[in-house]
Formats: C-alpha cells, sequence, structure tokens
C-alpha cells in the first residue's frame, strides 16, 4: 500500500502536502458536499466487510466498500444489518449517532468518524460501547466520486472505532499508522 498514510514516522506530525489546505477549519464552515468516498487503502487495511449501511450511491461509488451497500435510497437505517459491518456514516451529529447506536448494538463493526473525543456520540456509543478505538495519525484526505482525492484534507483528526475482538484484532493488525487504544476491561 502507498500513500501518506502508511509512511508517517513515529513521533512525526503529518505534514500536509505541498500546495495543499486543509478542506476545513476548526470553525463550522457551510458545506453543501455530502458525498465524501473512504480513502480506498483503509478499506484495504481493514480487510473485507459484509455490509455498508452508508454507502454513496452507485453512481458515486468508484469502490466497493462491502459485498452489500445499502445508501441514501435504502436509509441503511431501516434495514437488518448483517455480519461485519463497515460504517462512514454522515458526519451531521445527529445522523452519525443514530449509525453508530446501531453499530453499537450490531456488535461486529467498524467506524470511520472524526476523533471529536469530547462529544456526546463518543461518550454514548464508543467510550462505553466500543473494544478499541485507532487515532488515526495525521488528516485523512477523503475523495470525489470521480474517484480523485480532494485537494485538501478533513476538517479534524480521524479515527476507527471497533466493535467485536475480531474488528479491535484487525484495528490492531493493521498498518494504518496511529494510536491503537484497547477500550476492553482488562
Amino acid at each position: 500500500m502507498s500513500g501518506e498514510l502508511f509512511t508517517t514516522e513515529p513521533g512525526a506530525r503529518s505534514p500536509e502536502p505541498a500546495g495543499r489546505a486543509k478542506a476545513f477549519s476548526h470553525d463550522r464552515v457551510e458545506n453543501t458536499k455530502h458525498e465524501w468516498l473512504t480513502p480506498p487503502e483503509i478499506i484495504r487495511a481493514l480487510g473485507e466487510f459484509d455490509l455498508d449501511p452508508c454507502a454513496p450511491v452507485p453512481e458515486l461509488r468508484p469502490w466497493p466498500t462491502a459485498r452489500v451497500h445499502y445508501d441514501i435510497t435504502h436509509n441503511g437505517l431501516t434495514h437488518e444489518w448483517h455480519g461485519r459491518v463497515w460504517c462512514n456514516p454522515p458526519y451531521e451529529n445527529e445522523i452519525a449517532g443514530k449509525f453508530l447506536a446501531r453499530l453499537a448494538g450490531h456488535g461486529d463493526g467498524i467506524a470511520l468518524i472524526y476523533a471529536r473525543v469530547e462529544t456526546g456520540n463518543w461518550f454514548k456509543y464508543i467510550w462505553a460501547k466500543a473494544d478499541a478505538v485507532l487515532f488515526i495519525k495525521g488528516r485523512l484526505t477523503f475523495y470525489h466520486a470521480n474517484g480523485q482525492p480532494a485537494a485538501a484534507s478533513g476538517g479534524a483528526p480521524s479515527a476507527l472505532v471497533a466493535y467485536g475482538a475480531a474488528n479491535a484484532a484487525a484495528l490492531k493488525a493493521c498498518k494504518i499508522a496511529g494510536q491503537y487504544i484497547d477500550l476492553r476491561p482488562r
């Protein structure tokens, strides 16, 4: 696998690539684009998933994220979830919370979310219910529907959140640069 995601030296801060600015500041901004795609190297590093309940519509999906995709036309929250779930929910707080609650109840999957650890969603659905977290080093660059990376990185650091022992092990073993934290009781 290639890309900055896997090449950061331990202890070093991931710099923004030359000529690239951050997509967002820490201030709230009006952004009308809702389809930001998971970097494909993240999916490859974590292995195969059975279901993506919040996938982009097929016209905006240049690579698969799971064997089965529920997009906005299906409303993944209203369908049965099965197997290992990949969840990169819409980042609006209320909607993200609904997907995180569902994934926590399902107990078998990995979510990609912003690492805003002080929020209610983190306290309700991650700190209290997840098995492990991998805080990704640096900021991810998400992709456009045409398969091209965005011109700027995301507006905040990201984290991968594992539900279930097998998914915690997958986070621990993956080669994604970051800090792994086991949340299971000792």
